[in-house]
């Protein structure tokens, strides 16, 4: 459905899932699209910003990583909307920076040798056990932000908006109300869990691997350890290869985020936000840093600030579902983008805003991404 040249100056939105994507609408709604429009509502089970992978993912950002997939454009988009962010949100207060990238294959016998404190050449803080170093991108292509302050940041710029209500609310999206029949039928509301409606001419659903469409959502989930390291202000992400190959990607508030050995991709049933963490998952994580970085003396040697899980929204066939939902009129869909949400969400929302808005996107073709390219598979 395309509200361009229509009467529809004063639509009412709601998005269900208060996570990167729908931050990232709702922002470019307001930023772009807001004279064609009155209102923003965020649906969340946990009523807050970004409480599930949103909130708990590393904020890695790469520009080509995706090259020759479908879904390299959109990543590649939103590489460069992510500088723009940063620029105008201020990168500060997003923790947003350039920095560089290795892979370090890691002798798994040398490893647990006693760390010489000789540091590897083009290596920031791996001591010397690694067999094989490779780059993977430098300050041109590699960079990184902070997902829940970027989603609050984004947010934020929404409420300060004039001319348009903007709000947050808990509950959960269940249904779409509509009036009239068949040609005739319009959205006039979001059904919640509770059964209270909220006014809505348009609804987007992007509730990560919690996306009701077709049982064609998954969630695989990863456990993370936040890992002080100052005094040291480390800006070298690293992937291992070895001791079940870790990822370790520095902060610039002196700390590293760790994560490795997901699960299997399953029908996620735990409650968002309220994802259990295993502690022996996030043993497993420390040991395997502490050991591909040559040991517990080093700058990844302390124990974490934080443990957290979450999982990442895949779909059956690992690209994400974005586009109208085909069989109900007003409705949205936008999730599923697996390890890349958080470098896709800009690019993700500003998309959605304009094909909610005008009826098509202008920087990205959508088309690969339809929701209804599973009909017809055994699990629709």
């Amino acid at each position: 459905m395309s509200h361009q040249n229509s009467d529809c100056s004063n639509l009412k939105i709601v998005i269900a899932g208060a996570g990167v994507i729908g931050t990232s609408t709702a922002y470019y709604l307001a930023k772009n699209h807001q004279a064609s429009i009155s209102s923003i509502t965020l649906v969340d089970p946990t009523g807050s910003i970004a409480p599930a992978a949103s909130g708990k993912a590393g904020g890695f950002l790469a520009l080509d990583w995706n090259d020759y997939s479908p879904v390299g454009p959109l990543a590649r988009r939103s590489f460069e909307l992510h500088q723009t962010l940063a620029d105008t949100l201020g990168s500060d207060k997003i923790m947003y920076r350039r920095l560089t990238c290795a892979s370090i294959s890691v002798d798994e016998s040398n490893g647990r040798r006693k760390p010489t404190g000789k540091k590897l050449e083009g290596i920031e803080w791996v001591d010397d056990v690694a067999t094989r170093v490779r780059s993977l991108g430098d300050e041109s292509t590699i960079a990184q932000v902070h997902p829940k302050l970027l989603c609050e940041a984004m947010w934020e710029a929404v409420q300060k908006q004039d001319n348009l209500e903007s709000e947050l609310k808990i509950g959960k999206v269940v249904s779409a109300n509509y009036e009239g029949d068949n040609e005739d039928k319009k959205l006039i509301g979001a059904k919640l869990e509770d059964g209270s409606i909220i006014d809505a001419d348009i609804v987007l659903y992007s509730c990560g691997p919690w996306t009701e469409y077709g049982k064609c959502m998954l969630g695989v989930k990863y456990h993370s350890a936040i890992i002080p390291t100052k005094p040291r202000i480390l800006s070298q992400s690293v992937f291992f290869d070895g001791f079940g190959d870790p990822e370790v990607y520095p902060r610039p508030d002196g700390t590293a985020y760790c994560t490795g050995f997901p699960d299997a991709a399953i029908r996620v049933t735990e409650i968002p936000g309220q994802e259990e963490v295993r502690n022996e998952t996030i043993q497993k994580i420390l040991n395997a840093v502490r050991e591909a970085s040559g040991g517990t003396d080093g700058a990844l040697g302390q124990n974490p600030e934080i443990s957290q899980s979450c999982y990442l929204p895949t779909t059956l066939d690992n690209l994400p579902m974005i586009g109208e939902i085909p069989e109900q009129k007003g409705c949205y869909l936008a999730a599923g983008h697996g390890c890349w949400g958080i470098l896709m969400g800009p690019a993700t929302g500003e998309a959605m805003a304009s094909l909610i808005i005008t009826g098509k996107s202008t920087k990205i073709n959508l088309n690969p991404f339809r929701p209804d390219r599973f009909r017809g598979m055994e699990m629709w």
